[in-house]
């Protein structure tokens, strides 16, 4: 018997015609006239065939509309990457050169994945007017030319914020009006070694963070350089409010800052232009620290920026222009400004915020200072940082953000961190501090987490932070800057207070719907079809009530029944057919889910139903990819073709100690992750698969890992993308839509961090309870079909109670129980515990049953994630159709191509 469902034979054939159609080469446009692009009308481009001893030709678009039709109109073709699309630019070919063929060759470079970074072509833009070139921070689908601009593609190696590997000519020498100049060939491509995962900072560096600051302080309330720098005085106690732990300090400083406010305001007298970042920062400082920036030392910090915005042009009143905060010199203090209204609850004028957008350059980025129509903008991470974070908070700003975060992720160096400025050939810890809070605020987590990590590396003797590699001395500046991401916080929310709760779902209703008799059959197992046990959700009934303790007495009856071998009536199917340990269609998902259960519930997990289902885990450990026995690589287990399912039995093997023996199972698991932090349902994974339910399973059984530097960064970024898809009304996205099961395994892993996830927590348990029906049961979806659904309801009403399946425990196993044979116990009334008997930090049980082998779960038409297995539909159909002997058959089948999780 084939292990492997033709269906997903069929799929994978499907996606690779599919994805082989994709790589198709353009066909050369007739190329516009050279003569027709001038120096104000129309485009160049460069292409740099240096690489290969070729020409560097250029092409002119006088009507240009993107970077790609630029390339195309010049008379260039293009060849794109299957898992980017074409508009990343894999090949590139002339017919001026080599009869048209496209480089690199498909032997040096198949195009299927994103090129490595050693060796692609990088693009690069210098608007008319500009000559130096920058690297575009936009793919050619997205870059817009300008009219006289010209752009260059240039193949080699640059890192992703284009500090190296620039073209070898000027963009006045290939301009409308130049000649072409002799290229310099392209060095050839080096391999360098994979990223490492950054480093996360602790609780003691952050805490030295806080004591170096202190130790910065003249008289301990302020900075003193022989005069009172009051920009940095608010700066240390803003960076303090951030790191904790020294709130006496911060107090005083607060204290002091009340006595002088007027100085630092009002450097010049108050008939002058007021210090505007004092005032911003003040307000925010303020705020963050539980105070009222309307009365802060005597002064309304909020009026004096709104009765200070100019009208008009007037240098003598600090107005470079109308919408200007008078005496902000730049977007920075501008950013600062528009942040501290927001936060105090008040709506900026909305010519200050067209004030600030209008200053976003070409690339995305805000420079230091005010800039005229058309000057070239050096960009300034400060700056970003802050526009972002205000224009985030703001609200309805979605086009500046995507094009400043267009702008960060593009100008990161390779080491996580952020250069001074263009061209400066090393990355500084001030402006890295910056940007890692845009980086986290925009949701990039991963870049974020990089950043983070490169701060920690800057961490030097004292506690404190040095600027740049050549000065190993901290610098009160750069650990100011570096505080609030290294706290993991930021100045747009920091000293946020959380909101009171919404309504919570009754889990006293939802146990009652569990243990009706019409859903709990024979007090003993739920079923997906008359007649039929479903196991696996049985099994999350099980965790459903041990969640709670809402019904021990039914709790035990579960147990017992899946422990005494789960036959209904003279069906033949058993629950160790759906194992199928011992066999070669052992299914590891399954196992972990039966062993997770024992441990739950106070039993012995070893000599459970007659199995060792610990030892049985280590047996379908995979050493080696082997897709015919079921193993996806060395770590799977056999036939869990889901993470839920090595998730499952990665946390009972850590649950009996077995730590060295899940150390494949976990590596494989590390593996799986993507860059973004997402984890995929299936395994092995389709390119698009990004699933909230997974990702949140995964994190649950890498939270265990405390001494695992990479384990803990997995779980922190995993837990950064949930946290990124929620919807508005708290809901999370599923495969039936905004799902009450996806939503229920987002707060269960968002709980692991509950300090850090308290809002998106309170939001998504607010969303469950507006799902929950009269019955006391569950929807599938919002807005999807109505009434109860028991498998939904399982796992909302178990993770409910916030707690993580590594940490589940409800020892029932002494209680008086059922005989294990399977002889029904009489139905007894709920007693489940209150509502407010609740964890204080909750969280939603996960599909524990997990998505089904060649679907991931992710069902079609009326059939949704939470409701029944397609495989166990298949399999009870097959039931009905076969008598006798056939049932044995379509079982093992069941057991050996159903869910990787055992569902």
């Amino acid at each position: 018997m084939s292990r492997v469902p033709t269906a997903w034979l069929a799929l994978v054939a499907a996606v690779t015609l599919g994805a082989a159609a994709l790589v198709v080469p353009t066909r050369a446009a007739i190329a516009d006239p050279l003569d027709s692009c001038t120096p104000t009308q129309g485009a160049i481009v460069a292409v740099d065939f240096g690489a290969w001893s070729g020409p560097l030709l250029r092409g002119c678009d006088a009507t240009p509309t993107t970077g790609l039709d630029l390339l195309h109109e010049a008379g260039f073709t293009t060849t794109g990457t299957v898992h980017d699309g074409p508009g990343f630019i894999c090949r590139i070919g002339s017919p001026a050169f080599d009869a048209g063929a496209e480089r690199p060759a498909p032997a040096d470079e198949a195009c299927q994945l994103t090129p490595p970074a050693t060796a692609y072509w990088s693009y690069w833009i210098a608007p008319a007017g500009q000559d130096q070139w920058t690297y575009s921070p936009l793919g050619a689908m997205s870059q817009r030319p300008g009219p006289g601009e010209v752009e260059a593609w240039v193949f080699g190696g640059t890192d992703i914020g284009g500090t190296t590997g620039a073209p070898s000519f000027t963009p006045a020498s290939v301009r409308a009006s130049g000649s072409t100049p002799a290229p310099t060939p392209t060095p050839s491509p080096t391999t360098t070694a994979g990223p490492t995962d950054p480093a996360r900072p602790t609780e003691g560096q952050v805490e030295a963070v806080g004591s170096y600051l202190v130790e910065q302080l003249t008289d301990g309330d302020h900075v003193d350089y022989g005069w009172v720098d009051y920009s940095r005085t608010i700066a240390v106690a803003t960076a303090l409010a951030a790191t904790g732990g020294q709130d006496g300090t911060r107090t005083k400083i607060v204290d002091y800052l009340r006595t002088h406010v007027d100085a630092a305001i009002f450097p010049n007298g108050e008939s002058a232009a007021p210090h505007t970042a004092n005032v911003a920062n003040l307000a925010l400082l303020a705020t963050s620290t539980g105070g009222d920036p309307r009365a802060f030392g005597g002064r309304d910090l909020i009026t004096t920026l709104t009765d200070r915005v100019c009208t008009a042009t007037d240098a003598d009143a600090g107005c470079a222009a109308a919408g200007d905060f008078a005496g902000a010199p730049g977007p920075m203090a501008q950013a600062s400004a528009l942040l501290a209204l927001k936060r105090a609850g008040v709506t900026p004028p909305a010519a200050t915020v067209t004030r600030l957008t209008a200053q976003q350059c070409a690339t995305g980025a805000f420079g230091d200072r005010w800039l005229a129509p058309g000057e070239f903008c050096d960009p300034d991470l400060a700056a970003t940082t802050l526009a972002v974070l205000a224009l985030h908070r703001l609200g309805g700003q979605d086009a500046a953000l995507g094009s400043a975060k267009a702008f960060l992720t593009g100008a990161q160096d390779t080491d996580g961190g952020y250069q001074p400025y263009t061209g400066a050939g090393f990355t500084d810890t001030y402006f890295t501090g910056y940007a890692a809070q845009a980086l986290a605020a925009l949701g990039v987590a991963d870049r974020a987490a990089t950043a983070t990590g490169f701060l920690v590396g800057r961490i030097v003797t004292g506690g404190g932070l040095s600027r740049d590699p050549s000065n190993p001395d901290a610098e009160l500046d750069a650990t100011v800057a570096a505080a609030p991401a290294l706290a993991g916080r930021n100045l747009a929310t920091l000293g946020d207070s959380p909101p009171p709760a919404g309504p919570r779902p009754d889990l006293v209703k939802g146990v009652s719907y569990l243990v009706a008799p019409t859903n709990l059959i024979d007090g003993r197992y739920y079923e997906s079809f008359p007649g039929f046990p479903e196991f696996g959700l049985s099994i999350d009934g099980a965790y459903a009530l041990a969640a709670t303790g809402g019904d021990d007495t039914k709790l035990r009856a579960i147990v017992e029944f899946l422990r005494g071998g789960g036959a209904v009536g003279d069906s033949g199917f058993t629950v160790d057919m759906w194992l199928g340990v011992g066999t070669d269609s052992a299914v590891g998902g399954a196992i972990g889910k039966m062993a997770l259960l024992a441990q739950v519930t106070g039993y012995d997990p070893r000599s459970f139903g007659g199995h060792d289902l610990i030892a049985a885990l280590k047996d379908v450990t995979c050493p080696k990819l082997d897709v015919q026995s079921g193993c996806a690589g060395a770590g799977n287990y056999r036939y869990a073709t889901s993470v839920f399912g090595q998730s499952l039995g990665i946390i009972a093997q850590l649950r009996a100690g077995q730590g060295e023996a899940a150390g494949k199972p976990i590596d494989f698991l590390k593996g799986l992750q993507r860059a973004d932090g997402s984890f995929p349902s299936l395994i092995p994974a389709a390119d698009a698969d990004k699933d909230v339910d997974s990702t949140a399973m995964a994190a649950m059984a890498l939270a265990p890992l405390t001494d695992d530097p990479a384990a803990v960064t997995a779980v922190d970024r995993a837990l950064a993308w949930i946290a990124s898809t929620q919807k508005e009304h708290g809901g999370f996205p599923g495969a039936a839509g905004d799902s009450t099961n996806s939503t229920a395994l987002a707060v269960q892993g968002l709980s692991l961090r509950g300090d850090t996830y308290a809002r998106q927590v309170d939001r998504a348990l607010t969303f469950l309870a507006g799902q929950q029906n009269d019955d006391g049961g569950f929807t599938v979806a919002a807005g999807g079909q109505a009434g109860s659904d028991v498998r939904a309801s399982t796992q909302v009403v178990g993770g409910a109670t916030g707690i993580s399946f590594a940490a589940l425990t409800r020892d029932v196993h002494d209680l008086p129980g059922p005989d294990p044979s399977g002889t029904p116990t009489p139905s007894a009334t709920p007693t489940p515990t209150s509502t407010a008997s609740q964890s204080s930090a909750p969280s939603a049980a996960p599909t524990v049953t997990g998505p089904s082998a060649g679907t991931g779960g992710h069902s079609s038409g009326n059939l949704p994630r939470t409701g029944w297995s397609i495989v166990t539909i298949t399999l009870l159909a097959l039931v009905l159709v076969v008598a006798g002997v056939l049932l044995r058959i379509s079982a093992r089948r069941r057991a050996v191509a159903g869910a990787g999780d055992g569902s």
